[in-house]
């Protein structure tokens, strides 16, 4: 009884308090209008400090796995700080700007802060419990980290009506406000999950000489080819994952829905935690875990082409068939996308061991901080210079731009498919 009372309140409630913490970045498209305007600068010079807190996750992640792998009391702690105060220095920044409009000095400082110390608190608030719930969680460790990460998921369902109430209700200056009130709440909650984060009395780290050699060892414990498909596919789902997702609410509108953005944004966030969790479940029953990727790549694959012969996002509007069946894109892709954050971990655990897994998994969330900085751009590049921009029901949109993001995303999944398939090792959850 103890045991279980232990798997939750020493690894699975404080994995949801970071993830539920740290998940909130990705609310950014609430609020980025309102700091531009604040601050009085363009949308697009502002939308690089979200690219630069993705590429910075990925990065911290990479460089402080060792950190995490010896002391995950540290390291939450250190992302419980650098969260928290990446958050208030943003906040600081954009009052900053309301005070001194088109200063140079509060956009680097909406970058630094929001970009590279909240990056670093991303990178190993999101590493630090993963290897923990596996621990706690042996037989079912694609449940146990599929929980957490689609606590990271869902994050942005749960915030984005609250931050959405709060720019509504703070009166002038509520946009640095918010920040100063979140800074706040998220530091308390990720303390808390800091504190009670542990890993079972029974586990005994691996001794080893140096913690690099310790990667290096563990790697070549199979070909490098596999660890090199893992990292691409890895890389790969996230790009055509945040190339469509990007241009979502765009493509809804395209499709008449203009009226319902909200809510399927919301439910298209549900489909992205459900991925997280539903797929890192049911890879849990499969003797290969990679099988699941397969199975990712395979419907992406299906209802891409689906959309992308048929036409759908242009031809969509006022036809129900083609607009269920671009609907379904957006949820299977997001789901899917989730899905494959959700199953990296275990997936790497059962090639290499849980010897030096946090460490592992941070160097592959190296891809996460590259698909960040190549997903977004790659989707806006192909729909700002290709087609062109049309009015549906008074919105301006590009329909054919969108189907020529499909075709790329098309050809990666399919590249993606062909690595899962002939590059990664196939393995045992026994061994």
């Amino acid at each position: 009884m103890k045991n279980i009372q232990d798997k939750w309140i020493r690894g699975a409630i404080p994995a949801l308090l970071l993830h539920c913490s740290i998940g909130t970045v990705y609310c950014w498209s609430i609020f980025s209008q309102e700091i531009a305007d604040y601050i009085g600068f363009s949308k697009g010079a502002t939308e690089w400090a979200f690219s630069f807190a993705i590429f910075f996750l990925g990065m911290s992640a990479a460089f402080m796995g060792n950190i995490v792998e010896k002391n995950i009391h540290k390291s939450s702690l250190i992302a419980s700080i650098t969260f928290a105060s990446g958050m208030a220095g943003t906040g600081f920044f954009i009052w900053y700007g309301g005070n001194h409009p088109g200063s140079i000095l509060s956009l680097i400082g909406i970058y630094v802060c929001y970009g590279f110390i909240m990056g670093v608190g991303l990178g190993t608030g999101y590493l630090s419990p993963v290897k923990t719930l596996m621990l706690w969680f042996k037989d079912k460790k694609g449940l146990a980290t599929g929980l957490a990460v689609a606590g990271f998921g869902a994050a942005k369902a749960i915030a984005s009506p609250i931050m959405q109430s709060l720019l509504n209700n703070l009166g002038e200056g509520g946009i640095f406000k918010m920040f100063y009130i979140l800074a706040a709440v998220y530091f308390v909650m990720m303390f808390v999950g800091h504190l009670l984060l542990a890993k079972p009395a029974d586990w005994h780290e691996p001794q080893t000489k140096a913690a690099g050699e310790g990667i290096l060892a563990t790697l070549k414990r199979e070909p490098l080819t596999s660890y090199i498909g893992i990292w691409l596919m890895f890389y790969l789902n996230i790009t055509c994952g945040l190339a469509l997702i990007s241009q979502e609410k765009m493509i809804v509108k395209c499709i008449g829905l203009a009226s319902s953005v909200g809510i399927i944004s919301t439910i298209s966030a549900v489909f992205n935690a459900g991925g997280r969790l539903g797929f890192s479940a049911w890879a849990d029953k499969m003797k290969d875990r990679n099988t699941i990727y397969k199975m990712i790549f395979i419907l992406s694959i299906v209802f891409t082409a689906a959309v992308m012969f048929t036409g759908g996002i242009k031809n969509g509007d006022g036809n129900i068939v083609l607009t269920v069946l671009v609907l379904a894109l957006i949820f299977v892709v997001n789901a899917g996308y989730g899905g494959g954050f959700s199953n990296v971990p275990t997936l790497l655990s059962d090639h290499y061991g849980m010897g030096s897994i946090s460490a592992i998994h941070g160097i592959t969330l190296s891809a996460w901080a590259f698909a960040g900085l190549t997903g977004n751009q790659m989707a806006n590049a192909i729909v700002s210079h290709t087609g062109s921009f049309i009015e549906v029901h008074g919105v301006k949109v590009n329909p054919t731009g969108y189907q020529n993001v499909l075709y790329v995303t098309l050809a990666l999944y399919i590249v993606s498919l062909c690595l899962s398939m002939f590059l990664v090792k196939p393995t045992k959850k026994e061994n």
